[in-house]
This record gives C-alpha cells, sequence and structure tokens, in this order.
C-alpha cells in the first residue's frame, strides 16, 4: 500500500520514518528547513524500537507540490492545522484511500468525514513520545509506539483495516483495530487534556502536577470530569481512569509538559480550543456539570481575547 504523511513532526516523522525504514512506499508533507533536510540528508531518527540512530529517505514534499494519490492517509497536524490540509486530502484521497487522523482532539474523523464524500474516514490516535529535535531529526522518548484506529458505528470492519495494521506491525509499530473507536479515542483523551490544562494554567511540569498540590488536585478534577462526559457517552473503561492518568503522569520526564503548553508559552496557535473549550461545550450540550472545565475556558478566553 501507498502512504502518504501529512505533518513530518514527532508523530508523523515516526509514523513516516518507520514505514519507510521497513521498505514501504512512503512520502511525508512537510515544510521549511525541516522538509529540506529530509529531502537532502533524508529523515533522521532517533532512540527508536527499530535502532538507536535511523536514517531514511523517505519521499517528501510540500501539500502543493504532492500530485499523487495514496491508499493510507494519515494526518498528524495540530489541531488549529486541521482546515488548511482538507483540501490537500480531497485531492490525494479517493474512494479506495483510507484516512486516519491521529490527532490530540476528538471527534477529528467525524468531522471531517462529511467533507470527504466517498472516503473512508476513520477516528484514530497515537501513543508516544517524540519531537523534532532538530532540521530533518525526529528524536523519541521511550518505547511506546502505539495507533488506535477504527470505524464509527459497523459492526463489520472494512478489511482494509487489518491489512494496514498488519504493515504497520511489520514496521516495527503497535496496532489497535478499536471496536469502539470513540471510546477508545476518548480514553487517551481524558490523560492529554487535563495534563494540558492543568499544566498550562499553573504553569507546571508533569513532575509539578504529579506531586501534591493546587496542579495535582486540579489534574484529577478534570479527569473525573471527564469520566462524567464518558458515563453520559455509555463509554465503560476497563480500570480507574484517575489511577491510570496518574500511573502515566508518573511515567513522564519530570520536565515534561504538553505540546499545548509550550505553543501557549511561545505565543503561536494552539489546540486549546480542542483541549480545552472543546470538553467544556460538550459537557454543557450533554447536562453534565464541568466547573473546573468552565472556570478554565473563562480564564483563557479573558487572557487570550478567545470565546468558548
Amino acid at each position: 500500500m501507498t502512504y502518504l504523511v501529512i505533518g513530518a513532526g514527532g508523530v508523523g516523522g515516526c509514523i513516516g520514518g518507520y514505514l519507510a525504514d521497513a521498505g514501504f512506499d512512503v512520502t511525508l508533507i512537510a515544510r521549511g528547513k525541516h522538509l529540506e533536510e529530509i529531502r537532502f540528508r533524508g529523515l533522521r531518527l532517533y532512540k527508536t524500537r527499530r535502532g538507536d540512530e535511523l536514517c531514511v529517505h523517505p519521499k517528501a514534499c510540500t501539500a502543493d507540490e504532492f500530485t499523487g494519490r495514496a491508499d493510507v492517509v494519515f494526518v498528524c497536524v495540530k489541531g488549529y492545522s486541521l482546515e488548511a490540509v482538507v483540501p490537500l486530502i480531497n485531492r490525494v484521497a479517493d474512494e479506495h484511500s483510507v484516512v486516519i487522523p491521529v490527532l490530540n482532539i476528538v471527534g477529528t474523523g467525524e468531522r471531517l468525514a462529511p467533507r470527504l464524500p466517498g472516503r473512508l474516514v476513520l477516528d484514530g490516535c497515537i501513543y508516544i513520545g517524540a519531537y523534532i529535535s532538530g532540521p530533518g531529526e525526529v528524536t523519541q522518548t521511550g518505547d511506546l509506539f502505539r495507533i488506535v484506529y477504527g470505524q464509527r458505528d459497523t459492526d463489520e470492519p472494512d478489511g482494509r483495516l487489518n491489512k494496514i495494521a498488519g504493515e504497520l506491525r511489520d514496521a516495527s509499530i503497535d496496532v489497535v483495530v478499536s471496536d469502539d473507536i470513540r471510546r477508545d479515542a476518548f480514553r487517551k483523551f481524558m490523560f492529554v487534556s487535563p495534563l494540558a490544562a492543568a499544566g498550562a494554567y499553573y504553569d507546571m511540569t508533569a513532575g509539578e502536577l504529579a506531586a501534591p498540590g493546587k496542579g495535582h488536585d486540579l489534574f484529577i478534577e478534570l479527569i473525573r470530569e471527564l469520566q462524567a462526559i464518558a458515563d453520559k457517552c455509555g463509554y465503560r473503561f476497563p480500570d480507574d481512569m484517575v489511577e491510570n492518568s496518574l500511573r502515566r503522569l508518573d511515567a513522564l520526564s519530570p520536565d515534561a509538559t504538553a505540546s499545548m503548553q509550550k505553543d501557549l508559552k511561545k505565543g503561536g496557535s494552539s489546540e486549546i480550543d480542542g483541549l480545552i473549550f472543546e470538553p467544556a461545550r460538550i459537557a454543557h450540550e450533554l447536562g453534565v456539570p464541568a466547573p473546573a472545565y468552565e472556570q478554565l475556558s473563562r480564564f483563557f478566553e479573558k487572557k487570550l481575547g478567545k470565546k468558548l
């Protein structure tokens, strides 16, 4: 199968890099100095499960330069860039293509599907720690690399999902083909949203949030509010999500922060709408109390001049 990976940051760089190292036909959509380095020197991956240092040479170009089609399109951009890549997806994906968004925000595939008629648009999420460590370079932080994806509202999954899973596993990527992707994507959201929200509100690192105190308490309160939303939606999890998220928090590097928190400090675009404002909106629509998310939404509305 042919793969197009839109966004060559930590997530997209690892997906594309692993696939390229395993010999699959993959193209990365990138830009700027990062793209130049990938084109001329290759994509360098560090601390991967396929080797401590890899240099691969996938095809790479800008969105405007890509003129082909793809069997599988991984969408690995930030939530605020999603709208900008819809024309590209429409151009490169046809009725035989599978589109797999793996963003931090929830419901991406459901929102994309009406814009991409005739294509199979999944929902998905990814578990990985990785970042651009320099132009043309991506570094992994830890061994975790798992992609979860699935179709919504079907009892008969398309056979292509398992074929894609097989190729990803051949590239050393763990895969779960979900039978309830809304639940499974929300499960990840129940960690990334509180981490980003509490970290940004108190300007705290993962280590500071893990220690007893106001940041820790807010982190837990946000998880519980998301659990109430999950309960209202009928999502059932096999373990206690507060304990699950605290274990994941402890596993992070003490100085780690969410990308949204980093972006806010830089003063540029961020995923605050999907990670803070959207949970408050969902809670309001469902009639579920979410005072912590509402408080954070009001705080950041005032600070950033944005409306919920």
